[in-house]
């Protein structure tokens, strides 16, 4: 069993326990549940960084990569930076993150914000939304094509953006269709943890242009970005590279300057 099944099957057994916890009806009478969403796709096309960045604690891959920052000077230092969006991992028991994180980026900044999670039910858009998310992550690698439509569909139902991230041509054919906003392309093998950007450029033009072309892991550089943009990419998924430093805030401002 791979990493992914493995994170797959233990999320089925947490979001059955939280389903018997929490009601529907009691999500949707938060006060953040009846907000204007922002389109993270909508910023990607005006923007000429596309930088989305993530607020993530650690990863199987790289175990811990920072717990010592609040995520509200996480929050509010990307966007002083200007990025375009924030990625907030909500998974606790592989990347240490929370529902609470979502809540605390949704009140300490005004960025679209992405709720990073293995999303296996339409329960967890319903709680995305009611914890301040405008834009929700569907895996292609652990859902049918079925469940891609009627996810994505539910989600545009509530005005959430959807970003659905494919590792390879196989998971991309089954995915696209109208109700999708962006494709993102994940560069790291989920079987190996290796990384290519060769990933990007080879499923770069399967890509219908209907969709917003995100590139997500490895981007590590100005470089790599340089490299991807001719391939028609406008966002670009940064983690690591900002969480390991002292103040993500400051790295991704000077990471921004530079890019442009």
């Amino acid at each position: 069993m791979n990493i992914l099944d493995k994170i797959t099957l233990d999320k089925r057994k947490e979001v059955a326990l939280r389903k018997s916890l929490i009601p529907i009806s009691q999500l949707e009478q938060s006060v953040l549940f009846e907000r204007e969403t922002v389109s993270l796709a909508n910023n990607l096309q005006h923007s000429k960084s596309g930088i989305i960045a993530e607020h993530k604690r650690r990863s199987p891959s790289k175990s811990v990569i920072n717990n010592s920052l609040n995520v509200q000077d996480v929050a509010s230092g990307y966007e002083d930076a200007g990025v375009c969006g924030m990625s907030v991992l909500t998974d606790g028991k592989y990347f240490g993150g929370s529902l609470d994180d979502l809540l605390t980026a949704r009140a300490s900044c005004k960025l679209p914000l992405l709720r990073k999670e293995f999303i296996i039910d339409e329960y967890q858009l319903i709680e995305a939304k009611a914890y301040g998310a405008d834009v929700i992550l569907l895996i292609a690698a652990i859902l049918s094509k079925n469940e891609i439509k009627t996810f994505s569909e539910f989600a545009k139902s509530l005005n959430l953006d959807v970003l659905l991230e494919v590792h390879n041509e196989e998971e991309l054919h089954k995915s696209i269709m109208p109700s999708l906003d962006m494709l993102g392309v994940n560069n790291r093998n989920l079987k190996t943890f290796n990384v290519s950007l060769e990933t990007s450029k080879t499923l770069s033009k399967l890509i219908p242009d209907d969709f917003v072309k995100v590139s997500e892991s490895g981007i590590s550089n100005i470089e790599a970005i340089k490299e991807l943009q001719p391939y028609g990419y406008q966002g670009f998924l940064i983690g690591e590279n900002f969480m390991k430093t002292d103040n993500p805030g400051v790295n991704a401002t000077q990471f921004i300057k530079s890019l442009l």
